[in-house]
């Protein structure tokens, strides 16, 4: 059984919202938790071969100088493709990370064996008096310590795993679950909000 608790959580930062589009990633942010803890961080800029718009400079604070001097996406994407290994992987909107990955993964003709879940859609069904299921949001609602800038992907990858752990935390104590599996999370992902009380006190 592979736990929720060790996993590869992500955050990219990319030229515009779609693959599908020619959009390309320009930064990776990860964090690997073993057993709730943090044993290794991953995170690059990336040059997507191409100059980016002033709204995105503006967003993330990454800027084209910024992205100059800096691995092609192909080399930062296969060093990625290492470091995942073949652990489970997890992101907030994790539609649109997966398709990234998929998109830069897919031209290097590379594979990952990992599952993908959501922490956003885990968090619409746990915290759901939340005022709204952004990253920030939740980070502000559970009062979870943040020093440093949104939208860049290490740091909202980090967020992402202290929102994570608290998530499995409050689910572990609320209903008795010893340990919390990852097969359990993407299930609970999928319920619809009214079943969740009934589908954690079944486990």
């Amino acid at each position: 059984m592979k736990l929720a608790n060790t996993v590869v959580i992500l955050d990219f930062e990319t030229t515009g919202l779609s693959p599908d589009n020619g959009d390309r990633a320009i930064e990776i942010g990860a964090v690997r938790i073993k057993n709730g803890q943090i044993t290794d961080r991953f995170q690059e800029l990336m040059n997507p071969g191409r100059r980016i718009n002033s709204f995105i400079e503006n967003y993330t604070g990454i800027t084209n100088n910024m992205l100059k001097t800096v691995s092609s996406c192909a080399d930062v994407m296969t060093r990625f493709h290492q470091f995942i290994g073949d652990d489970n992987l997890v992101a907030h909107n994790a539609s649109f990370d997966k398709r990234f990955l998929d998109a830069e993964f897919e031209r290097l003709k590379l594979r990952y064996s990992g599952s993908f879940a959501c922490s956003l859609l885990v968090a619409r069904r746990i915290y759901q008096q939340a005022p709204d299921h952004k990253l920030g949001t939740l980070v502000r609602y559970k009062d979870i310590d943040a020093q440093g800038d949104f939208h860049r992907a290490l740091f909202d990858a980090e967020m992402t795993t202290k929102l994570w752990l608290a998530m499995l935390e409050d689910m572990s104590e609320r209903y008795n679950i010893a340990q919390v599996s990852f097969d359990m999370i993407t299930k609970l992902s999928k319920k619809s909000k009214k079943s969740i009380g009934a589908f954690l006190n079944a486990q």
